[in-house]
């Protein structure tokens, strides 16, 4: 829950097809056999295993972080999309599509997080790290007059572009170091794996 990144390599055809055949389509089908279609987002969290995917968890939300960087590879329009889902339309509706490039997040954690985050700290920089393909999300957020202060434990999750993980890294570690957050920390290898293959 520190960093994602989209798209991942790691998924290929045949792991995404065991996943729909073993997680995903079965879980549809047991709904829909209980009498309990669902609408919305069901969000798979999943762990690789020598033995294939296994679902650790769903979540009725999208995922944090990793929704950061699917909504900066979206191309088509959201809310049409979830207005289709709402009204029974999602047949008919445009497919979601993604731009090629790749998307890193890294979240800004306060320190103590995951045990007791430090709440309070005031955060400054924003704006100056919100360039060249950026954007801050704002997760555990608040005000306090016009200073913008950390109210939970994952405070920002700074995302960026990039034609490759290594780019969109650079760029989103970049971003980071603009930001003033004295109480605040972040991890600084996301996206390692995939960087260490692009460099092979």
């Amino acid at each position: 829950g520190m960093g994602a990144y989209s798209p991942a390599p790691i998924l290929t055809p045949d792991l995404e097809a065991q996943v729909m055949d073993r997680i995903i389509r079965p879980t549809v089908a047991a709904l829909a056999a209980e009498g309990t279609p669902y609408v919305g987002v069901l969000f798979a969290g999943l762990m690789l295993t020598d033995t294939g995917p296994k679902l650790i968890e769903y979540n009725a939300r999208f995922g944090d972080p990793e929704c950061q960087v699917l909504m900066m590879r979206y191309t088509g329009d959201l809310a049409a999309l979830l207005h289709a889902a709402a009204t029974g339309a999602l047949a008919t509706a445009t497919p979601p599509s993604f731009a090629s490039d790749y998307a890193l997040t890294v979240v800004m954690a306060a320190n103590g997080y995951p045990a007791t985050p430090e709440k309070g700290g005031a955060i400054h920089g924003i704006a100056d790290a919100e360039s060249g393909g950026v954007r801050v999300f704002h997760a555990g957020t608040a005000r306090d007059g016009d200073t913008i202060v950390a109210a939970g434990g994952r405070v920002l999750n700074v995302t960026a572009t990039g034609r490759t993980v290594t780019e969109a890294q650079a760029r989103a570690y970049a971003a980071v170091d603009k930001l003033d957050f004295a109480t605040g920390f972040c991890r600084r290898d996301i996206g390692w794996r995939e960087v260490t293959r692009e460099a092979g």
